[in-house]
């Protein structure tokens, strides 16, 4: 059993205060209240709520200028991906379209790796693959199945492919335990990710990608509807 974290009070107000702004209560480009305001609206201190505008900073929903006061930020026009997990958090609607560049990113990391592979990548790539089938219950599974995906993005030869695989997954983490239906079974987990490695082995480019546009088409639409989300 996982032990289940301890929230603070400024865990708690940041997470209201995120709601808030991500809901619109807070409109873009709006200065909040002052902060004696704010911190008597919410029943905090001003140093909790000091704290808590540190890591909504941080995560780029506010900006703060001295003497000025506090704003929340255009996050959709400045933002990075960086922001995707707080986002689902917020709302799985983000899911669809994380999904949408998941499959196109996926396609394209496949083609590339089928025709950049190394031998050593394409033996490693066989023994994760092994992994896969060999994993107990449905979270090993996914982990294993997203070190796959993690080697095939250093096949590619271009770092920023792995960049961009580890923020989709980042996306993914506040949903992670509802995600797990398509690595319940380890034999069909295998089965739908082998013909992309086999495709990868034998450096076939346009195989590569079609078998990771049906493996990609099917993980979303055994996911969604675990969440009960239309495609």
């Amino acid at each position: 059993m996982e032990t289940l974290p301890r929230e603070t009070i400024v865990d708690v107000l940041e997470g209201r205060l995120r709601e808030d702004i991500l809901a619109g209560r807070h409109p873009t480009g709006s200065y909040l209240p002052p902060e004696r305001e704010l911190a008597d609206g919410y029943g905090v201190t001003r140093t909790t709520l000091k704290h808590a505008f540190g890591r909504l900073v941080q995560a780029g929903l506010l900006e703060t200028r001295h003497g000025v006061g506090t704003r929340v930020r255009d996050f959709a026009r400045l933002g990075g991906a960086d922001l995707l997990p707080m986002l689902v958090r917020h709302s799985p609607d983000w899911l669809g379209e994380i999904f949408e560049v998941r499959r196109s990113i996926g396609a394209l990391i496949a083609e590339r790796a089928a025709a950049k592979a190394t031998g050593e990548q394409r033996a490693e790539l066989r023994e994760l693959l092994s992994a896969v089938a060999a994993a107990e219950g449905g979270d090993a599974g996914q982990l294993a199945d997203a070190e796959v995906h993690r080697a095939l993005a250093r096949a590619t030869g271009n770092r920023v492919y792995g960049l961009l695989t580890n923020t989709l997954f980042n996306a993914y983490l506040p949903l992670r335990g509802h995600l797990v239906g398509p690595f319940l079974d380890p034999g069909a987990a295998h089965g739908r990710l082998e013909p992309i490695v086999a495709a990868v082995e034998s450096g076939d480019r346009a195989g590569a990608r079609a078998a990771a546009d049906a493996y990609l088409a099917a993980t979303e639409r055994i996911m969604l509807e675990s969440l009960g989300i239309a495609r």
